[in-house]
């Protein structure tokens, strides 16, 4: 079982959105049985308490605008123990790349990558917090995953 983790910031936009969209895709592939997938925050900032916020409700409804339900999803904060948990530690840009290593040390295993390494665009997802952008982000997010899922079955 390859168990994938996908990571940003506060866990509350496109962390879950990724690890709701591959989820649907690795079920549409008749795959499920084959992954672990979930997802996480670098920072505590949507954690109250030990108890994390849910979907930040404009990133669940970009997801139910393409049938995918977010429901009791909360935001947790990854941990150093993930980093042996976790076969594959996906983040979202540059600034949680960093944040990873910081926590981890290093990448001895060659575990951590950017989604948007799986695209042949590169870079950073689009990140809606600032923009109110979740139709991008959402873009970014599933061609990203399309990508991920490719490269894992090869």
């Amino acid at each position: 079982m390859t168990k994938v983790l996908f990571v940003c910031h506060g866990n509350i936009c496109r962390s879950p959105m990724a690890e709701f969209i591959f989820k649907r895709m690795v079920q549409e592939a008749g795959l499920s049985d084959k992954f672990y997938i979930a997802s996480c925050a670098t920072s505590s900032e949507e954690i109250w308490g030990g108890v994390g916020n849910p979907v930040y409700p404009p990133a669940k409804a970009e997801l139910a605008r393409h049938g995918i339900s977010a429901e009791g999803k909360r935001a947790v904060q990854l941990t150093r123990a993930d980093y042996d948990k976790y076969d594959l530690l996906v983040c979202m840009d540059s600034n949680n790349m960093r944040n990873m290593l910081r926590l981890f040390g290093s990448d001895s295993d060659n575990k951590l990558h950017k989604l948007m390494e799986y695209t042949e665009r590169g870079g950073d997802v689009a990140d809606p917090w600032y923009t109110d952008r979740f139709d991008i982000a959402y873009q970014d997010i599933y061609d990203g995953c399309v990508g991920l899922l490719e490269h894992l079955q090869r």
